[in-house]
């Protein structure tokens, strides 16, 4: 268990070390072809749009750092392993069918697709009508990326069983399929949607995955544990750079696949009933959004200011550090709880 602890803190030093010395590549290319965010004023969203004019141009796509870093690091120690073969390089690699494969995929494949939206973003213009892609055909895209995790699951792993805290599993069939899609959906998009302001998705992902790197390691999944403490490394290399005023974003390419990720290592381990107690404030952010929206449409009023509701406290003049602070401070807090519970029923199970 020490070496496997050395091993996980290891790798997340190294992901730390790795992804701060390729920033400058990354950040010099952003800004040399102005890949910068686009803060569009087209009405409908008038108040986002004031407070965030000064930002537009500040270049997006900055989540190319964490699964980047991820990708080399997974095949970098896979295939020092094959071509060395010993005891060292077989306990850094962390490449495992059962525990890193289908994480890994669904890592890669959801950011290229942000990457592409991302791209159409800030050039303006986009297959489905200028500015990327719109929300709806975000959600036709976070479905079509669920629905192959959810078959691999289903039929590959012969998974049918949810964990409930302190009630234990249950079998519920082909349902986990609706079940599996229905928390990636959700998770994506309520990652997508808290990365608004600067260090506010960083931070509450570095929780999150945290946590779960720590649920993971009590379940003797090392290399699950390892594949989060590669991302926690990265991602606080990103913060670096994303705290107020931020270098550079996220952007779709790292908000979509960061919020895949987390739904399927949630559901990897059992343990997706806790995802929204270790996700609380991506839970709120949507819900905002949501609220904001059935409001509109049955009320024809607005509930708040501007949605998510991170917009609405910095349109009652919460500064954007005040705000972001505290959203990581509830954040942390809550996770703890989860992870309490976690403990408490892994004891008493």
């Amino acid at each position: 268990m020490e070496l496997q602890i050395i091993k996980i803190l290891f790798l997340t030093t190294l992901a730390f070390v790795f992804t701060i010395l390729w920033i400058p590549l990354l950040s010099n290319f952003l800004y040399k072809y102005k890949l910068g965010k686009k803060i569009r004023n087209s009405g409908d969203t008038p108040i986002f749009s004031k407070l965030h004019a000064h930002k537009s141009g500040t270049p997006t796509m900055g989540g190319v750092l964490i699964w980047g870093t991820t990708f080399v690091f997974v095949l970098f120690f896979y295939y020092l392993y094959k071509f060395f073969p010993n005891n060292f390089t077989s306990t850094l690699n962390f490449l495992s069918q059962k525990e890193t494969l289908l994480p890994l995929g669904a890592l890669v494949a959801s950011a290229l697709i942000g990457l592409v939206d991302d791209w159409l973003d800030v050039r303006g213009k986009g297959v489905f009508g200028g500015g990327g892609f719109k929300m709806r055909h975000r959600l036709i895209i976070y479905a079509l990326i669920a629905l192959i995790g959810a078959l691999w699951f289903y039929f590959k792993l012969d998974w049918t069983t949810i964990h409930v805290p302190f009630l234990g599993y249950f079998q519920i069939g082909w349902w986990y399929i609706p079940v599996f899609i229905l928390v990636i959906v959700a998770t994506s998009f309520s990652v997508n949607e808290t990365d608004g302001l600067d260090g506010l998705a960083g931070g509450t992902l570095l929780i999150a995955f945290g946590s779960y790197a720590i649920i993971s390691f009590a379940m003797g999944r090392y290399d699950l544990a390892a594949f989060c403490g590669v991302i926690i490394g990265a991602l606080l290399a990103f913060l670096w750079f994303n705290i107020p005023p931020a270098r550079f974003y996220m952007g779709d390419t790292g908000s979509m696949s960061l919020g895949v990720t987390l739904g399927i290592i949630a559901l990897l381990t059992n343990n997706v009933m806790l995802l929204p107690l270790i996700g609380f404030i991506f839970v709120v952010e949507s819900l905002s959004v949501i609220i904001q929206i059935l409001s509109r449409k049955i009320r024809k009023k607005k509930v708040f200011l501007s949605a998510p509701i991170h917009h609405h406290f910095q349109a009652q003049g919460w500064s954007e550090s005040k705000i972001v602070m505290r959203f990581w401070l509830v954040s942390a807090v809550v996770a703890v709880i989860g992870l309490l519970i976690f403990l408490a029923d892994k004891t008493l199970g």
